[in-house]
């Protein structure tokens, strides 16, 4: 592609940020590092009663998460300050005396409002995604005259759209297809002003798993969702990527430099994307267990310090180790390893009852803990070599050691390894752990 790529994202700050418009400003960003262009983040921020400075801070952290930077803003050096709509009503007001001495406005008589004088005719959209797409506005009561500024001086959202893509110098405008059927009424704008039109590509619409439009109200539709629920933002930005574009083939899980690499408009499918948040939770899954162990805890730290785990690095990763294959979401590590980091652990008592209160099972215990006592090598293979020995030395299966020890040292009748985390937690507190169970439940 010959011509300097731009594009934009351009939510209105109204609450937090959709899925939706997450999707949409990833394919807009994809699509600029693929094509070495640039990014730009514009704040539409014309309606005065809905907007907050909250919600825009909401649109920052969301994007930020989610690793999506933008590259231009009227300031410069950094990290660039977006554009706001609100800040640019001298530039809006020069377009608008333009389409007034070109006799394309007209004043309502009765309200005082503007109004764009449509041409009487039918508008082809050339989309990128959806194809050409004919519009009929040959019917004044069907598709009347369109607003562009209110009775109190305001803007209307379809002419500053416009404007703005011109003065950034849109090449291509990357959105929901929502907003297929404003486009006619755009290229109109484009057309009185004598500007040639950026080339338009609208994106599938997400759907729940029953086909109904996804709504601010369904699991998963809010960014912030996801980094409340511990998920990881590159797993969250592969699924995404993965609601209504494909590799063209059967690779899912996609690092960031293959997506860049890989992303293209072409693979944009026409049909709905339909949302499934199990499978989010299988890229997340899939995720922690393939990343490096110092990804792996810069992104479990904010949960353990919130549950109050604080241990040096050298000590939390054989922890974090233990559990890495099995962790679905961040905010689960803390509950899995809480009892590595407190001698007074408390007792699942179900556990208890089928465990510890079963017949010789503190015997068992008692006759394990004699057995680790003596090593000096006290590892995973070792410890499950010695329990195995011990237990055919008195003709029982290993459960009857290993589901008792578990309880002991953990308080918990499930977890990691049993071996591997009698090794992390060493010798000594394995020993005292047990001992201090004995004692506990002797009477």
């Amino acid at each position: 592609m010959s011509e300097n790529v731009r594009v934009r994202f351009a939510p209105s700050p109204t609450g937090y940020l959709h899925v939706g418009g997450a999707r949409t400003a990833l394919f807009n960003w994809l699509y600029a590092r693929h094509h070495g262009g640039t990014f730009i983040l514009r704040i539409e921020d014309t309606d005065k009663q809905r907007n907050t400075t909250e919600a825009v801070q909401v649109v920052y952290d969301s994007l930020r998460w989610l690793g999506l930077d933008w590259d231009e803003g009227p300031e410069i050096g950094g990290d660039h300050d977006p554009y706001f709509q609100s800040e640019r009503d001298a530039i809006y007001e020069s377009y608008f005396q333009r389409l007034q001495e070109g006799g394309h406005l007209y004043q309502d008589k009765d309200g005082g409002a503007w109004r764009f004088r449509f041409t009487r005719e039918v508008v082809e959209v050339d989309d990128l995604i959806c194809g050409p797409v004919a519009f009929d506005f040959a019917n004044v009561e069907i598709t009347p005259d369109m607003t562009i500024r209110r009775p109190d001086g305001s803007w209307i959202f379809h002419f500053v759209n416009v404007v703005d893509d011109i003065e950034m110098r849109m090449t291509h405008v990357i959105r929901g297809e929502d907003h297929l059927p404003n486009t006619p009424k755009h290229l109109q704008l484009y057309r009185a002003l004598g500007v040639v039109p950026p080339r338009f590509a609208h994106i599938p619409l997400i759907l729940n798993k029953d086909g109904s439009k996804m709504s601010k109200r369904d699991q998963g539709a809010s960014i912030n969702s996801y980094i409340e629920g511990g998920y990881a933002p590159e797993a969250v930005r592969n699924y995404f990527c993965l609601l209504g574009w494909s590799p063209k083939d059967d690779t899912e899980v996609l690092p960031l430099d293959q997506l860049i690499a890989r992303f293209d408009l072409d693979a944009v499918n026409r049909k709905g994307a339909h949302f499934d948040i199990a499978k989010c939770d299988w890229f997340n899954g899939q995720y922690i267990q393939r990343m490096p162990m110092e990804r792996y805890l810069e992104l479990a730290q904010p949960w353990l310090a919130q549950a109050g785990i604080v241990a040096p690095t050298e000590q939390l990763e054989p922890v974090l180790a233990l559990e890495k294959m099995k962790v679905t979401h961040f905010r689960e590590i803390p509950d899995r390893i809480s009892f590595f980091f407190t001698e007074d652990y408390a007792y699942d008592l179900a556990a208890v009852e089928k465990t510890l209160r079963k017949p010789g099972a503190l015997e068992r215990l008692a006759q394990i803990a004699g057995t680790y006592s003596v090593l000096e090598t006290f590892d995973a293979m070792t410890l499950e070599a010695k329990l195995k020995e011990l237990a055919g030395s008195l003709g029982v299966k290993p459960a009857e050691f290993i589901h008792p020890t578990r309880v002991a040292v953990s308080g918990r009748g499930v977890g990691p390894s049993l071996y591997h985390m009698l090794e992390v937690l060493g010798k000594g507190r394995t020993l005292a752990r047990i001992q201090q169970t004995l004692t506990r439940f002797a009477a």
